[in-house]
């Protein structure tokens, strides 16, 4: 299993964190809080945490394409959510 990191620095973490849940869950199996939450994306799991400082998300996948695809759902969702903020690409770190 692959897995991989990002952080997104926003006071707004927690917020994020429901509203991405909250999308997935139309069409995924998900599980959230305030502060934590994962969605089954079909290419692979998220798993997001929120604290005072931003929103941690880890991609886990079989493969690197799976990798990249649910990365890419993420942080396409994300961007769209907080079109409010100054957003630039996610850094992605191998966890």
């Amino acid at each position: 299993m692959l897995s991989s990191q990002g952080h997104f620095e926003t006071p707004n973490g927690s917020k994020y964190l429901q509203q991405l849940c909250r999308h997935f869950a139309h069409k995924v199996a998900v599980e959230f809080d305030d502060t934590s939450g994962h969605a089954d994306l079909p290419p692979g799991r998220a798993t997001l945490v929120a604290d005072d400082h931003g929103l941690k998300i880890v991609i886990t996948a079989e493969d690197e394409k799976g990798l990249g695809v649910a990365r890419f759902i993420v942080e396409d969702h994300l961007r769209r959510f907080a079109f409010r903020e100054e957003f630039s690409d996610l850094e992605w770190t191998e966890a």
